[in-house]
């Protein structure tokens, strides 16, 4: 079963998954205790909030923000990378992934470094608006719109 959860301004919203529909329920009162894995993707601090509390009731929180990848105690996974450090979950009952590009680097560069040590690697990337949330993209309409109208753009 699928559950969607977000705060208390966004309960009784639906969102789709797959060709089905969900509701949302909130994720301040939801009892975790009976579920095994949670998909935490709304952004570092509510991780930092909720995670451990959903961690200590024993579900796995597997979270896609920026919170836990520096913390000891959390294993930062690729799995085609290092599978095996899944194995230091337990201790918060969390799993970290990287970025969105760290992620998709890593999988080209492991088998590389595995045959011939990589000692650097220089990389640049172009991220998308989207990832600053409803902000970043109401900037990127709002300039976006000066530019076409010759208004002057603000950031």
């Amino acid at each position: 079963e699928v559950v969607a959860l977000a705060s208390s301004r966004s309960v009784g919203t639906e969102v789709s998954y797959g060709d089905k529909t969900l509701r949302v329920t909130n994720l301040d009162t939801y009892d975790f205790s009976d579920t095994d894995i949670c998909l935490m993707s709304a952004g570092g601090a509510v991780s930092q909030k909720y995670s451990p509390k959903i961690g200590r009731e024993g579900c796995v929180v597997i979270d896609n923000s920026s919170a836990w990848r520096y913390d000891s105690e959390v294993p930062l996974i690729v799995p085609e990378v290092n599978a095996d450090a899944i194995s230091m979950f337990s201790k918060k009952n969390i799993i970290a992934n990287p970025n969105c590009s760290t992620a998709q680097l890593v999988v080209a560069l492991k088998p590389l470094h595995d045959r011939a040590k990589i000692k650097r690697v220089v990389v640049s990337t172009y991220q998308s608006v989207s990832g600053a949330g409803k902000g970043g993209m109401d900037e990127l309409f709002n300039q976006t719109r000066a530019v076409f109208v010759a208004d002057p753009i603000e950031s």
